[in-house]
């Protein structure tokens, strides 16, 4: 689905933040836990040293709203200001009510309209997409898009193609118009770009917990809400599909892979994502890879790594960027934009 809206005014990323927990679970720590593995075979695999898990009482909402108010923070905007809070999370705090709702609560948004987004990893994209088309349609809209979740809850510590891999964490993006642009300026998000390939959802899972196999002591007993995942057909669904969704992307801009400045992809696995930059011909882009010490956080991948390239003071006015997320479903969400240092100048 191309989501662009020619001419119309430039929708921007106003502020970010992100939020890890504080406790740190090095490679030395899993292999205590997951059998046949060294923190040597994690890290050359994965290219992972560390992660970090939440705290008993900490879950997907909490994180969410440390990153939001980080968000808001550096978008230099009040709570009570923001008209849409989004959420993308596949482990939320319950079925019912959505994550959202709990987060504009703690936050005290109590104007904004809120929902959740459930594509796992592509989730955060996809919620950027949306957040943009609601700025399109109405100028003055902000929006407050989050990446959330707590995997760390779900993983089977007896594989160890998916227990090393996982983390917790947040990340958040206030999304609006960007100030003072002209109308057509290639300026923010030039186009966004979502894919749905249904025909391979079985590749990653959580089978019960729904109303196909509602919870039971069965279902616990047989792993039924532990996340499963077929490693090698991931990773080939990504190299034989991402390349060219994120080279159409940018053909339809008007660019090509050497133009971009930044890639800023979804953090599954750093020699996966290495094999991708390198197969979409963005050798020369900077690939931001903080799951060295975050490991895969799911919907919080992409908000994470934007946050932490914003912050380092990588991200430059007029650099280009590009965004994206792959993952369960199996889905991508592909998002390009021009970015704009506006950040705290919308009190």
């Amino acid at each position: 689905m191309n989501t662009d809206r020619t001419n119309a005014v430039p929708v921007t990323v106003l502020g970010t933040g992100s939020y890890l927990p504080e406790r740190v679970v090095t490679n030395e720590d899993i292999v205590a836990r997951v059998p046949n593995t060294s923190a040597e075979w994690i890290e050359s695999r994965t290219g992972i040293v560390q992660r970090r898990y939440a705290a008993p009482d900490e879950a997907a909402s909490d994180l969410a709203v440390r990153a939001a108010r980080a968000a808001l923070d550096q978008a230099g905007l009040a709570s009570d200001r923001i008209d849409f809070v989004i959420v993308s999370t596949t482990t939320g705090d319950a079925p019912i009510p959505a994550t959202s709702s709990l987060v504009q609560r703690a936050l005290g948004a109590h104007r904004a309209a809120c929902f959740d987004i459930n594509i796992a990893c592509t989730g955060f994209v996809t919620a950027l997409a949306v957040a943009r088309a609601f700025v399109a349609l109405r100028p003055e809209t902000k929006a407050l898009v989050i990446g959330t979740d707590v995997y760390t809850r779900f993983v089977d510590f007896e594989d160890r193609a998916t227990s090393v891999l996982f983390g917790d964490g947040a990340g958040a993006a206030v999304v609006g118009a960007l100030p003072g642009a002209r109308t057509g300026a290639e300026r923010g998000f030039l186009d966004i770009e979502l894919v749905g390939r249904g025909d391979a959802h079985e590749l990653i899972g959580m089978e019960a917990g729904g109303s196909r196999r509602p919870a039971s002591a069965e279902t616990v007993a047989d792993g039924g809400h532990l996340l499963r995942m077929q490693g090698r057909g991931v990773k080939d669904f990504v190299l034989d599909n991402v390349p060219g969704i994120l080279a159409d992307l940018l053909k339809r801009c008007g660019h090509e892979a050497t133009d971009v400045h930044h890639f800023v992809p979804h953090q599954a696995n750093g020699r996966l994502v290495t094999e991708l930059a390198a197969a979409s011909g963005l050798d020369g882009a900077h690939t931001h890879l903080p799951l060295r010490h975050s490991g895969n956080i799911g919907s919080a991948s992409v908000p994470v790594a934007l946050d932490e390239a914003n912050r380092s003071g990588a991200l430059r006015d007029g650099d280009l960027v590009l965004l994206a997320g792959f993952g369960a479903g199996m889905a991508v969400g592909a998002g390009l934009l021009r970015w704009s240092a506006v950040q705290g100048g919308n009190r």
